[in-house]
């Protein structure tokens, strides 16, 4: 049995019966295209251009002057594209360089296309507007007044854009959005654990594989799982699909997608529920903010960068998330149907996935510097306070490894060669 389809038997061992099931994964999270954007504002502003030179209710002006007007207005706007992207240009490659590479809350944000589609809008309206105006003596006073308006909109929307860069510069903004967008989708795909002593059902027995199914599309990263169809597929047949790749995971050509046991569910049908993109999405990816505050953290603990005050700020996020998910049952892998039948098995993080993300991979470069073990120590004894019994013991296995680190470090700082006595876990902030 491969890693991965082990990881997704164990991962949906409790029965999912009479569970609610994760709404974020029966339906993708799909955004309005930025070229789609751009094309309706593009056309509002033609058929507004074309529309209100034409009226002949109301005040006018004279339409010589109002084409100058106009056509200053439209060349103009072009100038605010150019604000646009010389922004985007220089976040990007800030944030890239500072926190992570995979870190593209700025050049994601939807403000960003949004300012450039409707300043695209606006220079079409102007230059329409501006040539159908020159066909008459007098144009309605709607004319000046909506182009007017439309660049104070654009002016307020390059004002908002402008705060919004500065924002993503900031380190404290980079670390409370990452975590705010991990909080919503551990709230959605987790509910929370249960009463301690309840009994945790066991799953039925996994029915016969029938085939495998193979991804048949371009190499790509799982970018979200759209799980309605498949879900009524595989209950219409008795069927129970397990995938062997995750939301978050890499995907090849030829790849084993998911194995059908019991009935049989069309290849096209399974391959559809895949939404497939360049790089990592937030939006069913719990795994993925964890993952962007121990960047941020390994890269300020990088010799070239050296910065151990950062790498302890994205300890402090990196403990909001896992002090979320310790409250929560992580056993959610199995989608069921109406009838509250298994019809899907997903690959999900466990607990000691996330624990091994955001802690582990931190103690190779944290070895050296005394004030992040600290805090790691700090960390790890909140857990064992915040977590059941069962989550223990990887917790107290990487509790042992920095309690190791900080005594080795001491012995070899201490002059006499002998170790200074540790502080208590629970001692001052670093």
């Amino acid at each position: 049995m491969s890693p991965l389809l082990h990881r997704a038997a164990t991962a949906g061992s409790p029965s999912a019966a009479g569970r609610p099931r994760p709404r974020r994964l029966l339906r993708s999270r799909r955004r309005l295209r930025a070229g789609l954007l751009q094309l309706l504002c593009a056309a509002a502003g033609l058929g507004l251009g074309l529309t209100l030179p034409r009226l002949r209710r109301g005040p006018t002006v004279d339409s010589g002057r109002l084409a100058e007007l106009l056509f200053t207005l439209g060349i103009g706007v072009t100038g605010l594209v150019s604000v646009v992207f010389a922004l985007l240009f220089g976040v990007v490659q800030w944030s890239a360089t500072s926190f992570s590479p995979r870190l593209g809350l700025f050049r994601g944000d939807p403000l960003v296309w949004r300012t450039y589609a409707f300043s695209v809008g606006l220079f079409v309206f102007c230059t329409t507007a501006g040539l159908v105006s020159g066909n008459g003596d007098r144009v309605s006073l709607a004319v000046p007044v909506t182009a007017v308006l439309g660049l104070l909109a654009a002016l307020a929307l390059i004002r908002a854009l402008q705060n919004r860069a500065f924002l993503s510069l900031q380190l404290a903004e980079v670390l409370e959005v990452v975590s705010a967008r991990g909080r919503v989708v551990i709230g959605d795909l987790y509910r929370p654990g249960p009463a301690a002593g309840e009994a945790v059902p066991v799953a039925p027995p996994v029915p016969p594989i029938r085939r495998t199914v193979r991804w048949g599309g371009g190499p790509g990263v799982v970018q979200q799982l759209a799980l309605r169809h498949l879900v009524e597929a595989a209950s219409r047949t008795d069927a129970l699909v397990v995938f062997r790749i995750g939301v978050g995971d890499r995907l090849d050509e030829a790849v084993a997608l998911a194995d059908v046991h019991g009935g049989d569910v069309p290849d096209r049908v399974v391959q559809a529920a895949v939404f497939r993109g360049r790089e990592r999405s937030s939006d069913q990816d719990p795994m993925l903010a964890v993952r962007l505050l121990a960047d941020i953290g390994l890269r300020a603990l990088s010799p070239a960068v050296n910065d151990p005050a950062t790498a302890v700020d994205a300890i402090d996020a990196a403990e909001g998330l896992l002090r979320a998910l310790a409250g929560r049952s992580l056993q959610v892998a199995d989608v069921t149907d109406a009838a509250g039948e298994s019809r899907v098995r997903l690959v999900l993080p466990s607990w000691e996935d996330y624990l091994r993300t955001a802690i582990e991979d931190l103690l190779p470069p944290a070895a050296p510097v005394p004030m992040v073990l600290r805090r790691l120590d700090r960390l790890l004894g909140d857990l064992l306070e915040a977590s059941p019994a069962s989550r223990h013991p990887p917790l107290l296995l990487l509790r042992g490894r920095v309690t190791a680190l900080l005594a080795a470090g001491r012995q070899a700082a201490a002059p006499d060669g002998r170790p200074v006595p540790l502080p208590a876990a629970g001692g001052p902030r670093p």
